[in-house]
């Protein structure tokens, strides 16, 4: 473990049955003494039978079941508190499809032993998205207007893959997001910056999913456009 820290790693799943076990063995590879939190939101296609089959063989990996499909803002909610209760000192969220390759992951524990808040970012020197058309398009240009709008020196504000921590993050909780959905990746920079906690951004490569499917439903853009006015108006008042 890094420096003998209690660290937790954690996805969120709906319909991962193909990824989430190489999912969990990869974590367990690059960062072995890392405890693993999944929150599966009921998902129809068998994912949790999957985790609770490696939870039987393996250690210090947890699973959340949820009911219904409650959303990834919630779920991120969740994990934060989960990990501020049962101690742990670091904390890193990615995604479940692959998307966050997790080689990356001793690259931001280096970083939280001096940071408080770490983002792995498609879009500083080194990093590189490997989305094309449309979705490169929008991801990379959604996250030159944020960083325009909100007045905050990060070039990424959309991704997952980061890293909380605990201990220097003080009075800081997810819970306080308000944006939800998608958004609330956004919302979470936001608030880290107006509580004047630094942000530091490592350079990762973003893949697009190799199994499944992209879980992004349209409205989801709306939603984030018109977040992103009322936190830049916010900003500004």
């Amino acid at each position: 473990m890094s420096d003998n820290k209690k660290i937790l790693i954690f996805t969120a799943t709906y319909n991962e049955a193909e990824n989430v076990e190489n999912l969990i063995n990869s974590i367990k590879l690059y960062s072995p003494n890392s405890h693993v939190l999944i929150i599966d939101d009921n998902s129809p296609d068998g994912t949790s039978e999957i985790i609770k089959k490696k939870i039987s063989k393996s250690e210090n990996i947890f699973l959340i079941s949820r009911e219904g499909k409650s959303g990834l803002d919630t779920a991120h909610k969740e994990a934060y508190e989960f990990a501020l209760k049962n101690q742990y000192d670091y904390l890193i969220t990615m995604d479940a499809d692959f998307s966050h390759d997790p080689i990356e992951i001793e690259k931001i524990l280096f970083n939280l032993k001096n940071y408080p808040f770490v983002i792995g970012s498609r879009y500083i020197k080194n990093g590189k998205c490997l989305m094309r058309g449309r979705r490169l398009a929008m991801s990379k240009y959604g996250n030159l207007l944020m960083k325009f709008l909100l007045r905050i020196d990060c070039n990424e504000f959309t991704t997952s893959y980061r890293g909380f921590n605990l201990k220097k993050l003080k009075n800081f909780h997810l819970n306080k997001i308000q944006t939800k959905g998608y958004s609330f990746f956004m919302g979470t920079i936001a608030e880290i910056n107006r509580m004047n906690f630094q942000i530091k951004e490592i350079p990762i490569i973003f893949k697009d999913r190799e199994k499944g499917y992209s879980k992004i439903p349209k409205f989801e853009i709306v939603r984030t456009l018109i977040n992103l006015v009322v936190l830049s108006l916010k900003k500004r008042g």
